[in-house]
């Protein structure tokens, strides 16, 4: 017998069919004696739904600012969760299954004070282990917790991946099994590249640089958790069959393990390929080479939450002047250059250029802290294909490369290629 946490998404629960189609995945554990516990997603697509109604009442009532009250706007968006937590549960109960839905503050959740995207504190996960051990399913709407002002509060998009992730690790799940429309992590976006494989294992650091290099598949945060608590935390279809061979094997369920590196024996150079389009680039020219510059550029970015990523700095022959170039979501290009604007006279620049349509694709695996020539072998593949590199970072397991927006699908397909990823 285990304890196991599972996770179901908007799409796997967007109409009453898909609910049923769950229960018959949690039926499944219930069955072969397993502790459970499930978090729930809002309906695919009610979440928009209700943020849209959030920003349009303040229109429709004729006010003349467009702001509102966040911890309104929280009490109006978890209630799509609230919804599939109570459909759930009854679904489960018509089956003869004893579930009973609980929501974020009635665990309790507890989080900060941030509201719409408020970070988990603590969980008291004492209650649901009891009413677990005595047969209990406990249906957890995700994405909700209690703030310190004793109103809900909401984890951001994507924050059931949180929920779920953080109930494991209070309630001292074996494992975590965040169900969605694919079934697994793969080396590359299949779209991009049919030639992807769907990987066995991946360690919890290269997964955190793929949700944070652009694979959607988890939410960033949600791997931060795993990581911290050792939550082992298994990525699965939740459109599969339910009673399909394999399905309910506790050990080596269809998907993908995100676990700690010493449990994969057998480690590739390079794990997987990810991108992130729409990257912009921002280049300050002739700035005055002296201590506090960066501070005086990224300082102001922060405190307007532009969040920057690449930056690279380039001295002039005499020692004088510097440029420096960085790059931040297209989407916040006029906001970035609108700070710089406004701090100009203590930044000490002489013009502000901008370029979008760029997007940067990385290059991913533990493995490269023990190989020599990863990063070679990414420059002369996209040398190649003729796709020049506007700027690169690096880490101990990631290299990242800066590109116009047109050439993402080559890049990707080139160096999946380049490492063999097509092969194995």
């Amino acid at each position: 017998m285990a304890r196991i946490v599972m996770k179901f998404g908007g799409t796997s629960v967007a109409n009453l069919e898909r609910i049923h189609n769950v229960a018959r995945h949690v039926k499944r554990e219930v069955d072969a004696g397993h502790e459970v516990a499930v978090v729930v997603s809002a309906m695919s697509g009610k979440t928009n739904e209700l943020v849209g109604w959030v920003h349009d009442t303040p229109k429709t009532a004729g006010a003349s600012s467009p702001f509102y009250d966040a911890r309104e706007y929280d009490a109006v968006v978890a209630s799509g969760e609230q919804v599939t937590s109570g459909l759930l549960a009854i679904a489960l109960q018509s089956m003869d299954v004893n579930a009973r839905s609980w929501q974020g503050w009635q665990i309790p959740i507890r989080t900060d004070n941030a509201h719409g995207a408020a970070r988990i504190l603590e969980i008291d996960g004492s209650d649901i282990i009891r009413r677990m051990g005595e047969g209990q399913v406990a249906v957890v709407a995700g994405f909700q917790g209690l703030g310190p002002d004793n109103r809900i509060a909401t984890l951001g998009r994507g924050g059931s991946d949180t929920s779920a992730v953080a109930i494991a690790a209070a309630v001292k799940a074996d494992r975590c099994d965040i169900y969605t429309d694919v079934d697994g992590v793969y080396t590359t976006d299949p779209r991009i590249e049919p030639k992807a494989r769907r990987l066995k294992k991946i360690a919890f650091e290269e997964m955190l640089e793929m949700a944070s290099l652009g694979a959607k598949v988890l939410q960033v945060r949600s791997v931060e958790l795993a990581m911290v608590h050792k939550v082992r935390t298994f990525v699965r279809s939740s459109f599969e069959d339910p009673d399909a061979p394999g399905m309910g094997d506790l050990l080596n369920p269809p998907g993908t393990l995100i676990c700690d590196e010493d449990e994969i024996v057998e480690q590739e150079v390079v794990t997987g390929i990810a991108y992130a389009r729409d990257e912009a680039q921002i280049s300050l020219r002739r700035l005055a080479d002296r201590p506090g510059v960066s501070a005086a550029i990224f300082g102001p970015l922060a405190e307007a939450h532009i969040n920057v990523d690449m930056i690279v700095q380039n001295i002039s022959e005499d020692g004088t002047h510097t440029d420096m170039t960085f790059t931040v979501p297209s989407g916040d290009v006029e906001k970035a250059i609108s700070v710089l604007s406004e701090n100009k006279e203590k930044i000490g620049f002489d013009v502000v250029q901008s370029e979008s349509g760029l997007s940067k694709v990385s290059v991913i695996g533990v493995g490269m802290r023990s190989h020599a020539g990863v990063a070679a072998t990414a420059f002369r593949a996209v040398a190649e294909k003729g796709i020049n590199i506007k700027a690169i970072t690096t880490s101990e397991i990631k290299i990242s490369v800066l590109i116009d927006g047109a050439y993402t699908e080559l890049a990707v397909r080139t160096l999946h290629s380049a490492y063999g990823l097509d092969k194995k």
